[in-house]
């Protein structure tokens, strides 16, 4: 068992070998990664900071000469993370412990968000107690309020620090988190408007023998079913709702960012892809919609969510976008497009229903899908036959039949 501790030597030289004397005593091999830059180091590191910015292209002298602590940060953020991933993927990681305030929480947990789910990962910091989001990120990392500042070993530090160890020895003693029986892992796009379609489709799914993890498409889900793809922790995936593309691109609240629809086709990952609710952008209530939308048609889901319908062009644009990044794509994908509606608010007397914008989306998607298959079923994504077909075609890409009907 060995853990990756990152500090920063020249200022949290004491703590790190505080930490690092406790994990030796839980039979834990401890490799010290100095991430730090300015100060001159107190202790010794088995990575230096040397290797550290070589790791990110550049050099401690460049990062001294500019002498800007900022830049000396991000720079050794990018180091440790590329250090720590090449480690583990030659299998001599198995935990990351990082300690440290702003700047060793930021270098700490960059190195945690490049590992795969399920690799302990624990960040003592003073920030613990705030917003920690952006730091952890879609991984499962363990934020530890360090209580006092980590400046010295005293009564306080000492026993969050120990327990820090601690915690890592346990988590690295809790051995292999499979089970026998674990099926393979489908991951499903969905939205309230296209829930219907993922549940009946996960049915279908689950009685192939898969077990099918579902993400709300509200930017977080989109980044961490990406995440999961690109960790090959996914046989599959059926991405029936792509609504997030919409808010990239038109500037809504649940954008999951330019990456979104790219990481199950770098990595060969078989996928069906749909359109589900591109028909609209999120905002919050009413009054965050930008001036520049005025006179757009706009439907208020509730006092907090307002939506607005994507126009023909923008249609067009997501369709092809879609068509681009699926052409991309290393493994098997296809396309299938409801031609009766793409959301439950897109059909016949619908908010949203709008027969040409769906038009300019499935031209968009033909312009730009080269050779993966489209399949253009004269269906709404809400109905029962769409859902089985998506399901089926996703069960024949990832080689497994699909159930008797």
């Amino acid at each position: 068992m060995a853990v990756f501790l990152v500090a920063t030597l020249d200022t949290k030289g004491e703590e790190a070998a505080f930490v690092a004397s406790r994990l030796a005593q839980a039979g834990v091999d401890v490799a010290v990664v100095d991430a730090g830059c300015l100060g001159e180091p107190r202790g010794q590191a088995h990575v230096t900071r040397d290797m550290v910015f070589a790791a990110a292209g550049s050099s401690l002298h460049e990062m001294r000469q500019r002498g800007d602590r900022g830049i000396a940060v991000g720079t050794a953020a990018r180091g440790v993370a590329e250090i720590v991933l090449h480690e583990f993927r030659a299998g001599r990681v198995d935990g990351v412990l990082a300690i440290g305030g702003g700047a060793g929480t930021t270098i700490g947990t960059a190195a945690m968000r490049a590992l795969p789910i399920g690799v302990p990962k624990l960040m003592v910091s003073t920030l613990a107690s705030g917003e920690v989001g952006h730091f952890v990120g879609d991984k499962d990392v363990l934020m530890l309020n360090s209580v006092v500042d980590l400046a010295g070993i005293n009564r306080i530090s000492r026993v969050v620090l120990t327990r820090a160890a601690q915690a890592m020895a346990g988590m690295l003693r809790g051995g292999e988190l499979t089970h026998p029986g674990d099926r393979a892992l489908v991951a499903a796009s969905m939205f309230g408007v296209t829930t219907p379609c993922v549940q009946a489709a996960r049915a279908v799914l689950e009685a192939a023998g898969f077990e099918v993890l579902v993400f709300h498409a509200t930017g977080s889900g989109g980044k961490t079913l990406e995440s999961l793809a690109k960790d090959g922790l996914l046989a599959g995936v059926l991405d029936v709702t792509t609504t997030e593309l919409a808010d990239e691109q038109v500037g809504g609240f649940l954008s999951a960012g330019p990456e979104r629809l790219t990481a199950a086709g770098r990595h060969g990952v078989p996928q069906v892809v749909s359109v589900g609710a591109l028909d609209m952008v999120n905002f919050h209530g009413r009054a965050t919609v930008p001036e520049r939308f005025a006179g757009r048609k706009l439907y208020e889901h509730n006092e907090h969510v307002t939506l607005m319908r994507t126009s023909a062009s923008e249609c067009r644009e997501l369709g092809r976008e879609i068509g681009r990044k699926l052409a991309a794509a290393r493994g098997p994908a296809e396309i299938v497009f409801p031609g009766r509606g793409i959301s439950a608010y897109d059909a016949p007397g619908g908010p949203f229903h709008d027969p040409m914008a769906r038009a300019e989306l499935l031209a968009g998607l033909e312009e730009t899908r080269g050779a993966v298959p489209l399949h253009h079923l004269d269906l709404h994504i809400n109905d029962a036959a769409f859902s089985r077909f998506v399901a089926e075609r996703l069960i024949a890409l990832m080689g497994a039949s699909a159930p008797s009907h």
